[in-house]
């Protein structure tokens, strides 16, 4: 049970993370929002690649 948990919430992490990286190639106004987008990704890339 526990490993399906952990199979879902990496498959999250890897949606919200897209959903990131996304928005920021989307972005070309404004470079604060651009850094605010990269520190939200680092926590998740980090957690894919079970960094702790």
């Amino acid at each position: 049970m526990s490993m399906i948990i952990m199979i879902i919430y990496y498959i999250i992490s890897a949606f919200i993370l897209g959903m990131l990286i996304w928005n920021f190639i989307r972005e070309k106004k404004s470079t604060n929002d651009m850094l605010l987008y990269l520190l939200v990704m680092i926590p998740l890339i980090l957690r894919l690649l079970r960094v702790k």
